[in-house]
């Protein structure tokens, strides 16, 4: 499968980055393409001395040339990539979650760049975000029915940075189902998932362990839910006795949020469904709730957003904090890599100074474990949650 008629050199002293093991390589650091390549091409990466550093995947098109797959020489060939899958679908069984919504293959952290698996019960929910695993797509499909034999097999590939590398998005059944609607559950409470129309993958599992916190710290109180989607924290909630609002700019999301307490045995007429903008809400409703959930879609979505979205998270901070009932609870959380823990820290600061409140941080909370990230590829963390105690 390698391309080993043409191979990537780097610039001199361009090499430290790739010995640090970090997968990708960006345009700058290019000296030269010996040999031809198309992009998507699997090509060996070496020094400007000619010496071996890495293999992966090239993109002239993009401003991440190369994504390194094997920082040994390998083989390049079908037995490599269905290793790579094998060992990261048995780390996840080993880890025995109880849940049967899970991430199977995380990008970067499993050795496979541009590529996420997710799994929703007998279901699996790919999303490919570069050209080099675009290619391989039909291997890719064939080594995962092997493995896993799921009953569908849904794409939802639709990154922003897809333009860049040459991709259109798409959203398409694969194989299964035409309209795959399943059921999943997180201990337990059970949910209902739509595939193909559903946020990001279908559902945000990257949440579970924050919904069970959640739902063990509201146990009886009040709980208000924001940017609730399918009502995941409410629901875990008020499974433990709270009462639950949940505030949703989507009817159709609340629609499914309110499906979901009817599938737990929870009548939804005694919980409060709100659809709305949080913004204009949280400005205009009373402080009476002890735990609240800020869980905004991601505000920074390119690097020249990052200015203006602080100001949003600032905003929502503030006056989340401000109608806070006193010692109440909030959860806060930010989707995106490129707002940093310092950063979203500094942000929670300056809405605090402002909202006039003392607050204190009781826990730093980010992705599952089924969620890894690499120590060598940083930029792979993006869910940052600090849970606050608002005085």
């Amino acid at each position: 499968m390698e391309n080993q008629q043409a191979r990537l050199k780097l610039k001199p002293g361009r090499e430290k980055s790739v010995q640090g093991r970090h997968p990708w390589v960006f345009s700058g650091a290019i000296a030269t393409l010996e040999g031809e390549a198309e992009p998507g091409d699997l090509l060996t990466l070496v020094s400007h001395r000619g010496e071996f550093l890495a293999q992966g995947f090239y993109n002239p098109h993009s401003q991440i040339v190369m994504r390194l797959i094997s920082f040994r020489k390998a083989e390049l060939n079908p037995d490599f990539f269905r290793e790579r899958l094998r060992a990261a679908i048995q780390f996840r069984q080993n880890l025995k979650l109880t849940s049967n919504a899970l991430r199977l293959v995380h990008g970067e952290a499993d050795g496979l760049p541009g590529l996420v698996v997710d799994a929703y019960g007998p279901f699996l929910v790919l999303q490919i975000s570069c050209l080099g695993m675009a290619r391989i797509k039909p291997l890719l499909l064939e080594l995962l029915h092997e493995l896993l034999q799921p009953e569908g097999m849904i794409e939802r590939s639709e990154s922003a940075g897809l333009k860049e590398e040459g991709l259109e998005p798409v959203r398409a059944v694969l194989s299964g189902p035409e309209a795959p609607r399943t059921e999943v559950f997180e201990d337990a409470a059970r949910f209902s998932v739509d595939l193909l129309a559903g946020q990001k993958t279908g559902f945000f599992i990257d949440q579970r362990d924050n919904r069970a916190l959640i739902g063990r710290l509201a146990a009886g109180k009040r709980l208000l839910n924001c940017f609730s989607y399918t009502g995941g924290f409410s629901l875990h909630a008020a499974l433990k006795g709270a009462q639950t609002c949940s505030v949703e700019i989507s009817e159709p999301a609340q629609e499914l949020a309110r499906e979901n307490f009817r599938l737990n045995g929870l009548n939804p007429e005694e919980h409060q469904f709100v659809t709305a903008n949080v913004f204009d809400y949280l400005r205009q409703m009373e402080p009476e709730f002890d735990v609240i959930v800020l869980d905004p879609p991601a505000f920074v979505k390119h690097k020249s957003h990052l200015k203006q979205a602080t100001r949003a998270y600032q905003d929502i901070n503030r006056i989340a904090m401000r109608q806070s009932v006193a010692d109440g609870l909030l959860l806060t959380c930010s989707c995106s890599h490129y707002l940093d823990w310092e950063l979203f820290q500094k942000i929670l600061f300056s809405a605090a100074t402002e909202s006039g409140r003392q607050v204190q941080i009781l826990q730093r909370l980010g992705h599952p474990p089924d969620h890894p990230v690499s120590l060598f590829h940083p930029e792979g963390e993006y869910l940052k949650a600090f849970l606050l105690r608002v005085l």
